[in-house]
């Protein structure tokens, strides 16, 4: 009799101990499924956060050469003005035509600017357009730089020390040679980086420009009344 209780009791502790062995295995397999879950959570939101980093860093703009509007932003409010005027211009707006007209424009900071696309340069005094002229530029071979360029120097009758070809009114941009200056402005015709005004154009700008004043240089950049040049 005692031997059966024994057994029975035996038995009983061995049915305990299995069962708290299943509950402890069952615990660790879900504490495992459940760490492992989280982990996976967490390396999901790593890799969203790395997706949505790489796709901000490929989506922010590289620093180019900034068009007047994006320079008027960087720049202190004294340095900024808004067109003004825009020359009335009737006639055909064709290579080697200009207009010139700055009766009754007050003085003031004198801005140019320049669009390849639209093969025009238009100079800005005290906010109001006193000029406009067709112009020749840049080649493939030497393509005129966009951006903003201080004159840094004038010649009346300067000759290029590369090519040997007179530049008369010479205005300086860069010092690799690029330049505003009279030149033979004919459709079709290009230059080796510089910006050809006509003749009687540059003289005028020439006589108005002076050192430092900027020289804004964009590709399709338009601007029209109340727009801020810098």
């Amino acid at each position: 009799m005692v031997e059966k209780i024994a057994y029975r009791i035996s038995a009983s502790v061995l049915l305990v101990a299995a069962l708290a062995i299943i509950a402890l295995l069952v615990m660790g397999l879900t504490r495992a499924d459940a760490g492992r879950s989280a982990v996976q959570t967490k390396t999901a939101v790593a890799g969203n956060v790395a997706s949505e980093t790489v796709v901000q860093n490929m989506s922010e703009p590289e620093p180019i050469a900034a068009g007047p509007m994006d320079i008027a932003e960087k720049l202190p409010l004294s340095d900024k003005f808004v067109v003004k005027r825009i020359l009335q211009i009737d006639e055909p707006f064709v290579h080697g035509y200009y207009k010139w007209d700055d009766e009754g424009v007050p003085e003031g900071e004198l801005v140019v600017t320049v669009d390849l696309k639209a093969e025009s340069i238009s100079v800005f005094r005290a906010g109001y357009e006193i000029g406009a002229a067709v112009i020749t530029f840049g080649d493939s071979e030497k393509p005129t730089p966009t951006g903003v360029f201080p004159i840094t120097q004038k010649n009346k009758d300067h000759i290029s020390n590369i090519y040997g070809s007179p530049m008369p009114y010479m205005m300086r941009l860069t010092n690799d040679g690029v330049a505003i200056h009279a030149s033979d402005v004919k459709w079709g015709w290009g230059t080796r980086g510089c910006i050809g005004v006509p003749l009687e154009f540059a003289r005028l700008l020439f006589e108005q420009a002076k050192l430092g004043d900027r020289v804004i240089v964009t590709n399709g950049k338009m601007i029209g009344i109340g727009d801020a040049i810098l």
